[in-house]
């Protein structure tokens, strides 16, 4: 949150991205018995899933398929030895929500969506992967932590920002992130919210394309989120509520 309130760090230093380094051997373990490690990938928007070669590939599958349970959107690389190009790493801009929508447009689709991950061999070179099923719940184990993608049409502002100020309030110690873009009654520019905790911000992005669909998409991140009641409150700020 110093990032979000303090204008004089705010003037030096910037906050580009939140990398975790997760041990592919024993993360599964430090996820059932320390909340701290779910509240880290759930954080992150990179994840450095080391140690790869310790590991069957049947059970680096169940480890990544845990850290999407979590954290759907986070790019995660596997290496062995940390061995990772700097620039997979640094400049990500992940708290530039614009930039993050140019590079990857459908970054907020949520589960239907996705996300590459870089696996790294033997020799260096990396491939992309794509077939992870992207649910929230699995009944080997239900995350603490867990990400939560809401869609709607236009939604009323007057309706929106009073409840979006109550969800952070009154949930803001257990949402670890939240991201969105949003169509706003009335307004041709697209709207870009993000927030950590109760801190949140929001700007004009750009005006809206004659080719794109008016939608709004907002992406919790958080612990024990009360998904009903999110969905709900979020569906009747629609200006046709679901």
């Amino acid at each position: 949150q110093t990032f979000f309130m303090d204008d004089e760090v705010r003037a030096k230093a910037k906050l580009d991205a939140v990398v975790t380094v997760a041990d592919a051997k024993h993360l599964i373990a430090r996820l059932d018995d320390a909340p701290e490690a779910e509240e880290q990938i759930g954080f992150a928007d990179v994840v450095i899933l080391n140690k790869t070669d310790l590991v069957t590939p049947e059970e680096l599958a169940e480890v990544e398929r845990r850290i999407r349970a979590i954290n759907e959107h986070a790019v995660i690389h596997r290496t062995e030895r940390c061995a990772l190009p700097l620039d997979r790493v640094l400049d990500r801009g992940a708290f530039d929500l614009d930039r993050i929508l140019t590079l990857d447009p459908e970054f907020l689709e949520g589960e239907d969506h996705d996300h590459d991950h870089d696996h790294h061999d033997h020799d260096g070179h990396d491939h992309d992967h794509h077939d992870h099923d992207h649910h929230h719940h699995h009944a080997a184990h239900d995350p603490l932590v867990t990400s939560l993608s809401l869609r709607a049409g236009d939604l009323d502002p007057q309706r929106f920002f009073p409840w979006i100020e109550q969800i952070t309030q009154g949930f803001g110690p257990d949402i670890l992130r939240l991201k969105g873009i949003l169509a706003l009654k009335d307004d041709p520019e697209r709207y870009v919210v993000q927030g950590v905790h109760m801190i949140i911000e929001g700007n004009h992005q750009r005006p809206w394309r004659e080719d794109e669909k008016h939608e709004s998409r907002l992406v919790f991140i958080g612990r024990r989120l009360d998904a009903d009641l999110i969905k709900a409150g979020f569906a009747a700020c629609a200006v046709t509520p679901a």
